[in-house]
């Protein structure tokens, strides 16, 4: 057994303890490595994660661009709502939500009375190189890809920064993010209220 294994173990104890089986909650921009991040933070501190995306998927019978090509924005957001109220009632959940759920107010209370929530920070650049590799962003088939992300990050991040803990998320190891989830998480829940 190596010297880390048992600081694992005691982080893993203590940051439960502290959470009190409220789920942990991921927001962020796409391609910030919420579900990424939230996979290998899940595995190590024995939750289990869910994808909020995935879930409104299998809720709806469609993907999400097919959600927004045959129902609009507005319907996947109503029932994302729906979908992440139910998935908070659960206990030790890592949630990674999608990137336009924290913005609405609803699912912003529902997360604040609920769980803890953590702002996967990440710079335009690293955002747009993570979500150029997949073509299943609808909010990004526009004329100008780049211009529409830097407008969202405009809008967005200002409600972000709203979250209870802030982690930037670099091109490092995505082990590496998930330590430092787990060290911001702490430092916050140690914190008197």
């Amino acid at each position: 057994m190596t010297a880390a294994a048992p600081q694992k173990d005691a982080h893993k104890d203590e940051l439960n303890a502290l959470l009190e089986g409220r789920p942990i909650v991921l927001v962020g921009m796409m391609g910030a490595g919420k579900t990424t991040v939230g996979r290998r933070l899940a595995a190590r501190l024995g939750r289990h994660f869910v994808d909020s995306d995935e879930e409104v998927e299998r809720a709806a019978g469609m993907s999400i661009e097919d959600i927004f090509a045959a129902h609009g924005e507005a319907d996947f957001r109503q029932g994302e709502v729906r979908v992440i109220a139910r998935l908070l009632k659960d206990k030790d959940l890592v949630l990674g939500t999608g990137g336009g759920a924290f913005m609405n107010g609803e699912t912003r209370t529902l997360v604040k009375e609920c769980a803890v929530s953590v702002w996967m920070r990440a710079d335009f650049e690293l955002l747009f190189q993570r979500v150029q590799r997949r073509s299943n962003r609808p909010l990004l088939k526009t004329a100008n890809p780049r211009q529409t992300l830097m407008d969202l990050i405009d809008r967005r991040y200002p409600t972000y920064a709203q979250a209870d803990v802030t982690v930037v998320s670099t091109d490092v190891p995505q082990d590496q993010v998930a330590s430092d989830v787990i060290d911001a998480l702490l430092a916050h829940l140690r914190e008197p209220q």
